[in-house]
């Protein structure tokens, strides 16, 4: 699929992956992106520029009747960017609730398949389109750190290559982002070094362009993670299982 002259929508267009698929969009012609958040004011520093292609659009993927109105308002759409997520870092016993995991999986699992079934007519419409899931790493390899947000991008993985398969017959390109932590809000919970919005979102899009419809594993950081993994799973997983979530009741190092 070509990006220009495309019509895209990114949820969680606030966020710092999310602006970085509005930016490279615009560079690569893209004819009209919808940029959809939960609060449209957050999208107000996006806007400023005053490009008329940008049309901002309120929207919770979490929120049935707000899904079916974006998908009644965004109709023309020919490319749907999965990109909405929510991480509460919390390990699968030590938080003290569900109630995070359970939002998790909301927006990142159940938030993608909605939009999915939502916009897949509109896709249909347009000879296919694409749709681009952005992932994680933690899809393949789980950090007890983050337990919960990992087994929802796990899900995630396996719910895009369901989507791929089922909407094959209609010709849309699906494809599913694998990338470890990169420089935004979220992912400044996570050690460093981190990649990029642009290096991951760029890699994404060339993927796109070049026809892939397959899962892509975006950026040189990810790549050498996924390299190890590919080579030896267990060992990776091992190295990642250290890394425990300290219980919130835990005691507190006192300072010097």
């Amino acid at each position: 699929m070509q990006i220009n002259g495309s019509i895209a929508l990114v949820t969680g267009a606030n966020g710092g992956i999310g602006r970085a698929f509005v930016a490279e969009l615009l560079k690569r012609g893209a004819a009209k992106i919808y940029v959809a958040a939960r609060d449209t004011a957050s999208l107000r520093d996006l806007l400023q520029g005053a490009d008329r292609r940008l049309v901002p659009l309120p929207l919770d993927v979490t929120d049935p009747d707000q899904v079916a109105a974006a998908a009644g308002v965004a109709s023309d759409v020919t490319l749907l960017i999965n990109n909405a997520g929510y991480a509460a870092f919390e390990g699968a016993i030590a938080a003290p609730a569900i109630d995070d995991a359970r939002r998790e999986m909301d927006v990142n699992y159940f938030g993608t398949l909605a939009m999915t079934r939502a916009f897949a007519p509109a896709l249909a419409a347009a000879g296919g389109g694409a749709t681009i899931n952005m992932l994680s790493m933690l899809a393949l390899v789980s950090l007890p750190v983050a337990g919960t947000y990992a087994a929802s991008k796990a899900a995630a993985l396996s719910l895009t290559r369901s989507i791929r398969a089922e909407l094959g017959a209609q010709g849309t390109q699906v494809i599913g982002v694998l990338a470890v932590q990169t420089d935004t809000a979220m992912g400044a919970k996570l050690p460093e070094p981190r990649m990029t919005p642009h290096e991951v979102v760029s890699d994404a899009l060339n993927a796109l362009e070049a026809g892939s419809n397959d899962d892509v594993v975006a950026g040189a950081q990810t790549r050498a993670i996924h390299e190890a993994f590919t080579a030896n799973p267990k060992a990776v997983q091992a190295m990642m299982s250290t890394r425990l979530p300290i219980p919130r009741n835990a005691a507190q190092p006192k300072a010097a």
